[in-house]
């Protein structure tokens, strides 16, 4: 096997197991609280979130996201985790998406760029790329003014920009370096 045919099942594999984790995560946290209970105690054997994207777990690693040092975007909470070694959470943060989302799976950081202009025309700094879907380049950012995010459903402009905080872009900036790992899940 060639050395990217490699690589590709090795990504096949990463995000067969990430979804077979998350339909698991999913599973669980829709049975009957009953069901839920271990037999032991009967304290849940899990606590999931009390809102989408808040709530007092929000910070909690999501199961099913992968393994090792990574960078973990939730499509549907808008959070990121930073996760270093150990599966340890470094940072989480919630997150601004643009109008056009990859698909869930595992991707590799392919490009950074210190500051560029976004294609909806905002200075962005700390930018970290790592796909593309129909053209259009999805990574992280951070604007460089403070301003409210541009409402993605209301804009003619595709954008693959998900915006975080300046101090969030700071850290993603020095985690996420070329090839580092991101897994978004849904």
């Amino acid at each position: 096997m060639a050395p990217s045919s490699a690589g590709f099942v090795t990504a096949l594999t990463a995000a067969a197991l990430a979804t077979i984790g998350f339909l698991g995560y999913q599973a669980y946290a829709t049975a009957p609280a009953h069901l839920t209970k271990a037999r032991t105690n009967g304290a849940p054997a899990i606590t999931t979130p009390q809102a989408p994207g808040g709530g007092k777990n929000a910070a909690l690693l999501p199961p099913g996201s992968g393994t090792g040092a990574r960078v973990v975007y939730s499509l549907t909470r808008h959070r990121v985790w930073l996760v270093g070694l150990g599966d340890k959470v470094i940072r989480t943060f919630e997150v601004t998406p643009g109008n056009i989302a990859p698909a869930p799976g595992v991707y590799a950081v392919t490009s950074r760029s210190n500051a560029v202009t976004g294609s909806d025309g905002t200075p962005i700094e700390h930018v970290v790329r790592f796909t593309e879907v129909d053209g259009v380049a999805i990574g992280f950012s951070a604007a460089v003014r403070d301003a409210a995010p541009a409402d993605s459903t209301t804009t003619t402009v595709r954008t693959g920009g998900i915006r975080e905080s300046r101090a969030d872009g700071d850290v993603m900036w020095t985690f996420a370096t070329i090839s580092a790992t991101v897994a978004v899940i849904p």
